[in-house]
């Protein structure tokens, strides 16, 4: 096995790109391959999509002619540090610039799609963000993604990732003020029992199942097998391991694709951590294994067959960094409800072979196939933070050669809660470590933690019901 090459020294500035000149060639570059692409499958219209902060699709709907003949697509930088509900920080032009210039768009034609539920032939392809001096924008997730992945790369090393993602779906509703529930399934009843891994429950949303699929098959996402999870109309889809940004990507256009499917079937399908008060939460749980550049080899497996001294490491800056990143895998103000005892979502930093109560699960497989899977992101999770924050605790961990505690025996979560129960716990701890501003770029991090913070700001404004129910004549 080769021995991991060093971590560059930080930058201020993502740096992995070259500048404007080269940013325009690699337009003209993917501008043929789009092309070829559009006239191929008779595309009449185009949506460039643009992640934001919190996982979210935003961008433009662009007649394919038009598409093809601007050099110039453009979305303005402010977006990228909106909250979930639309709003600016105080802190907003910290961040951007005070003329709200705008980003330069490029397109990458590895994320070409077919929009299978639109009326009109239509493509979906994913954007890359920059600044007009040709840097990578330092605000767009994708590019943090992108940024980690490239010191793996500076260190010999390649991750792989498969993910896990679960949801509800529920009836629709269109006031707030009522609780969720399960929709009615072709039987014309709702779920009320523990369904866990029922074929019979899943059968119960066929046409919905069918229609997600067919859609899924149309855009190539390398999703794989599919169960009843334990909550009331709570389903689970699982994918096949592959490249980071690839999957980041798909998990991104798998959300979309499965509330489209939803709405389609007179449903609403949710990727809120915790929806519903007696429900269990959903999660993003994150498969991951790291290669060896030169030789191919899995890093965590040894020439014997047995764990590695990397796997150690890895686990252990998972450990060490998951309190300061927590708000990348919990980044909402619901998603702590889900982080909470007696609930199947981790509360402490303990780590196991095969033992699903810890937050880091070595699942048991074949030695060629070992890898670590962290149980803390939500499905409300950003895919590409979510993954970045957990690939970069890996980094530090091998670079740092730390070590972690003894695995768990038994169930962990009888054990101390070791992470935040807030978001704006969470939040504080973010800033102010100079070995997470190497791997994720300061400006970004302090952008998310301001965004998130105004968010708790504005959430602790509401006054809920259980106040007016517990607190209106009792105090």
């Amino acid at each position: 096995m080769s021995e991991s090459k060093e971590l560059p020294e930080h930058s201020s500035t993502i740096v992995y790109t070259p500048a404007a000149d080269a940013v325009s060639s690699q337009l003209n570059q993917n501008d043929d391959e789009i092309r070829k692409w559009l006239e191929e499958n008779n595309i009449s219209e185009v949506e460039c999509l643009v992640p934001d902060m919190t996982g979210n699709a935003r961008g433009k709907f662009i007649p394919a002619h038009q598409f093809l003949s601007r050099s110039d697509l453009k979305l303005p930088e402010s977006i990228m540090v909106q909250t979930v509900t639309g709003e600016y920080t105080d802190e907003h032009w910290d961040f951007v610039e005070p003329t709200d210039t705008d980003m330069l768009l490029v397109a990458d034609p590895k994320t070409l799609r077919k929009v299978p539920w639109a009326r009109e032939p239509t493509a979906q392809v994913i954007a890359d963000c920059y600044r007009a001096s040709g840097e990578p924008h330092p605000l767009s997730s994708r590019n943090v993604l992108k940024h980690v992945l490239a010191l793996y790369e500076a260190a010999g090393l390649r991750a792989q990732v498969a993910p896990e993602v679960e949801f509800f779906l529920v009836q629709k509703n269109t006031d707030p003020d009522y609780e969720l529930m399960p929709p009615k399934g072709r039987s014309g009843r709702r779920e009320v029992a523990r369904m866990s891994f029922s074929i019979d429950a899943v059968a119960e949303f066929e046409d919905f199942v069918e229609d997600m699929y067919d859609f899924a098959d149309e855009q190539a996402l390398s999703v794989d097998t599919l169960i009843h999870e334990n909550g009331a109309a709570q389903l689970e889809i699982n994918f096949n391991h592959g490249d980071p940004l690839d999957m980041a990507d798909q998990v991104f256009v798998f959300k979309r694709t499965v509330r489209e499917t939803a709405q389609r079937h007179g449903m609403y399908a949710t990727f809120m951590a915790k929806p519903m008060q007696k429900e269990p939460g959903s999660a993003l749980h994150i498969h991951q294994s790291i290669l060896s550049v030169e030789t191919g080899e899995n890093i965590f497996n040894g020439e014997d067959g047995e764990p590695t001294a990397e796997l150690m490491n890895y686990i252990a800056g998972l450990q060490r960094y998951t309190p300061d990143l927590i708000s990348f895998y919990a980044p909402n103000v619901n998603s702590y409800r889900r982080l909470a005892p007696d609930i199947s979502a981790p509360i402490n930093l303990s780590w196991g072979y095969d033992n699903r109560t810890t937050a880091f699960r070595v699942p048991d497989s074949s030695p060629d196939n070992r890898r670590v899977e962290n149980r803390f992101p939500g499905a409300d999770a950003n895919p590409y933070l979510a993954i970045a924050a957990s690939l970069a605790s890996g980094l530090l961990g091998l670079k740092g050669k730390l070590q972690p505690t003894a695995p768990h025996q038994g169930t962990a979560n009888d054990d101390n809660v070791e992470v935040a129960r807030s978001l704006e716990e969470a939040v504080r701890r973010l800033n102010g470590n100079a070995e997470l501003a190497q791997v994720m770029d300061d400006l970004f991090l302090r952008a998310y933690a301001a965004v998130k913070l105004d968010e708790f700001e504005e959430f602790n404004r509401v006054i809920s019901s259980w106040e007016r129910e517990h607190l209106l004549l009792q105090v």
